[in-house]
């Protein structure tokens, strides 16, 4: 198989068929602000997904699972409290999960994927700003497609409210998180193999 490098405004631009993140080549993260000047990063180790790439945008969707208990800001005891219940719970609701509904081009390499997104026991919608990067060919013969995904969510949709109010006005984590995602692209098959 070959990487396809263009597209079409009703396709994407992979040949219809099964995909799958490569692990090794994906990083899904977030940032939040602190104290409402810094930035904290974040990322998940362990998401899958798999994307379906149709003859068309409307034939195409994605479906992701994240386990939210490999959440890992580099700090040990902050990563404790978001599995605690005051974030995500994680003894609860062990994943988190994306589940498009529409896949729409927004301009050249570029796409919109809206889809449902729950954490915990709440389930909202959210639009992904989606960028395809390009494609290659590794030098193991795997077929390659790359793309950059963003979005804004307000995490007090999804019931995680936990916060601190500061003697100088504002609070301790901000309301407003970042996601931001990376992502290789392999057909499916790779991975089960």
């Amino acid at each position: 198989m070959t990487p396809t490098t263009t597209a079409t405004s009703t396709q994407l631009p992979i040949a219809p068929g099964e995909y799958a993140l490569d692990p090794s080549h994906t990083s899904v993260g977030f940032t939040a602000r602190h104290l409402m000047v810094s930035r904290v990063r974040g990322t998940f180790e362990r998401v899958q997904a798999r994307i379906r790439a149709g003859e068309s945008l409307e034939a195409s969707a994605v479906e992701a699972t994240i386990d939210v208990a490999s959440v890992n800001t580099r700090d040990e005891k902050r990563d404790a409290h978001l599995r605690s219940p005051d974030f995500f719970d994680t003894d609860h609701f062990p994943t988190m999960t994306f589940r498009s509904r529409r896949v729409d081009q927004t301009g050249e390499g570029r796409y919109a994927v809206t889809g449902d997104l729950s954490i915990r026991d709440q389930t909202h919608p959210v639009t992904l700003d989606v960028e395809y990067l390009g494609a290659a060919t590794s030098p193991w013969g795997t077929p390659v497609w790359t793309i950059s995904a963003s979005a804004e969510i307000d995490r007090e949709q999804w019931g995680l409210t936990w916060n601190v109010a500061l003697e100088s006005g504002g609070v301790l984590v901000s309301r407003r998180i970042q996601l931001e995602i990376e992502a290789e692209i392999i057909p499916a098959a790779l991975t089960a193999a």
